[in-house]
């Protein structure tokens, strides 16, 4: 079978003149853009604002959860319809509609007195994500020529990860603001205050959603899915507010002649989702996503300081070294964004998660070196256990010197870490690590109401195969309390940096990569619903890292959690290497010609 259409790269025709379009391309990339600055607050802005809702919102832990799971459970279900709707509605619209999703939770959330709305709010904003999370790749991708596709979409990553460092910076200013206050040990006015901050750190986010709304309004919708709608006059015209006249042509004629291929086969509304152009390119991509959440990003995010006081910094330079953390992450992308387009995308995929897998590899064998010392005090802790099956400890000096005392063990009790895995029937949990040295750490509080779901619907989102009628009643086992020594502040910087080495390949890699994978790997015709599967294997696995992580760290330990994290990333780099295609350059027609066999 001759080409489908003459192999001549649409970048190719206008490489060395001007862009007669500079200010629109500019304009949609600060809309779109807008659109990663809204997904990175959803990821970040609850981690500063949770102290203080904790404190004051008289919720409890299985609530709290909830109102932190909601963004997750919203993103899910968005996603999965997210690819559909935009085939119906257009990208344009879909734009609006989760901009407005957005901005419309945040007052629900701010001005919510109660758990419902608290949770409603959250989980509108989940949605507002997953849209977001779908639709604006899709856009950019369907939008830009293909000498500014990689720059552009990189462009969602590099201000989604400026969301999550202005979400850091937020949490950080109210956390200094709080401990004002807390000097004048008014217990009332301590109160209001923290009800105050967290309901201001979600107000401060509304300002982006606004303009987002605002901008989408004056983009052109996105030229393929004008052409794909009939729509030929419609679909040139949007295609020349982007690009020069002969450019808007030339990927015009690519576009017709890829579906009259199609339509000499069949109609294309008939033809097999069998076929090589669309299984190939959706399980890479697909393979992609779930190794780029595989790295354990969303982990090293999530429980960064958590990790950073597991190493040995201090609470409060373990909250600095995360607000670093995310500066790295948005330098490191800005690097990614400007190289894309120049080295290509296969060559920074193999970089960066060569890089994330010696960063692993690193942090690793530091947390290592600690927990090989750690002893597991499980029995004498059974022993704590209450006639109503619940178990209260203040894990301090003293309480760590007791559990010690004829073990033989060398930990200084001072500088001690401890961690429960614990049950009750088919519910298994683990508590956070806690400092011996921590004067102001709340007591560990294993109970019965804390630990199991509160209905047969959570159970069935905790553990689906779990007998929660046998668990109301079920004893409490310590399966294992892991004390294990915390290292000086020397060893927690060191692990800091090898933490900073890792996000910083990552955002030049993956983190650029991955969206343009997503959105550029993917035919036409299975290009927004293709997008959303893709994105739902992502979210389920990186949900399911993120429900085991702290039972996984308490029972094995920190480090080969990180062992994990590198197999799965010595997997991307050889997706990298061997099997994902070089798309620097392509239009998308040229794309979808090669996975043809064209």
């Amino acid at each position: 079978m001759p080409p489908i259409f003459e192999p001549r790269s649409s970048s190719a025709v206008t490489a060395s003149a001007p862009d007669p379009r500079g200010s629109y391309n500019t304009f949609l990339l600060f809309v779109a853009g807008l659109g990663g600055l809204l997904y990175g607050i959803d990821v970040g802005i609850i981690g500063g604002a949770l102290p203080y809702l904790e404190a004051t919102s008289h919720l409890d832990p299985s609530q709290l959860s909830s109102i932190v799971a909601a963004v997750l459970l919203g993103s899910v279900f968005s996603t999965l319809f997210a690819g559909s709707l935009a085939e119906l509605f257009g990208r344009r619209k879909m734009m609006i509609l989760s901009g407005i999703a957005f901005s419309f939770s945040i007052p629900i959330i701010a001005l919510s007195q109660g758990f419902t709305t608290l949770f409603l709010g959250r989980l509108l904003q989940g949605m507002s994500g997953g849209f977001v999370g779908v639709v604006v790749p899709l856009y950019l991708a369907e939008c830009l020529s293909a000498d500014r596709r990689g720059r552009g979409t990189a462009a969602f990553q590099w201000l989604l990860t400026f969301g999550i460092v202005v979400a850091a910076l937020v949490g950080i200013f109210f956390s200094y603001r709080v401990t004002a206050v807390e000097q004048s040990a008014n217990a009332d006015l301590i109160y209001q205050f923290k009800d105050h901050a967290w309901r201001s750190i979600f107000w401060v986010s509304l300002p982006p959603g606004l303009l987002f709304i605002l901008g989408a309004f004056f983009v052109s919708e996105s030229p393929r899915w004008l052409f794909k709608r009939g729509n030929k006059e419609a679909a040139l015209k949007a295609l020349l507010r982007s690009r020069g006249d002969e450019q808007a042509h030339t990927e015009l004629e690519e576009m017709e002649s890829l579906a009259s291929a199609g339509a000499g086969a069949g109609s294309m509304a008939q033809e097999s989702l069998l076929r090589r152009k669309y299984i190939i390119p959706f399980l890479l991509a697909c393979l992609i996503l779930a190794c780029n959440t595989g790295t354990g990003i969303n982990s090293m995010i999530g429980f960064n300081t958590a990790i950073l006081l597991q190493s040995g910094l201090s609470d409060l330079a373990s909250h600095w070294g995360y607000a670093l953390f995310t500066i790295v992450n948005f330098l490191a992308t800005m690097a990614g964004m400007t190289l894309v387009d120049k080295k290509g995308r296969k060559l920074l995929l193999s970089i960066g998660s060569a890089g994330v897998i010696v960063a692993l590899l690193g942090t690793g064998l530091l947390f290592r070196a600690t927990e090989t010392t750690s002893i597991d005090l499980h029995t004498a802790l059974q022993a704590r256990v209450s006639s109503d099956q619940s178990l209260g400890i203040t894990f301090d000096r003293a309480t760590a010197s007791a559990l010690l005392a004829n073990t033989g063990s060398t930990i200084d009790p001072g500088r001690a870490a401890l961690s429960i895995i614990y049950s009750y029937g088919d519910y298994t949990s683990a508590t956070s690590f806690v400092r011996s040295d921590d004067n102001a750490a709340k007591p560990i509080e294993i109970t019965r109401k804390d630990s199991i779901p509160s209905n047969g619907i959570n159970s069935f989102f905790t553990n689906p195969f779990a007998n929660l009628e046998a668990a109301q009643t079920a004893p409490l086992v310590i399966e294992k309390a892991s004390l294990s020594p915390i290292p000086g502040t020397r060893h927690g910087w060191v692990v800091a940096l090898f933490l900073y080495l890792f996000v910083a390949f990552f955002a030049l890699g993956p983190g650029v990569v991955v969206w343009l994978a997503l959105s550029e790997l993917m035919p036409t015709r299975i290009r927004s619903n293709g997008m959303s599967v893709a994105l739902v294997v992502n979210q389920s696995i990186s949900t399911t890292l993120a429900a085991i992580f702290l039972p996984f760290v308490g029972r094995y330990g920190y480090s080969h959690m990180f062992y994990v994290y590198a197999a799965i990333t010595v997997v991307y780099f050889l997706v990298a290497v061997f099997l994902l295609p070089e798309t620097k350059g392509k239009t998308l027609e040229e794309i979808e010609a090669h996975f043809a066999g064209h």
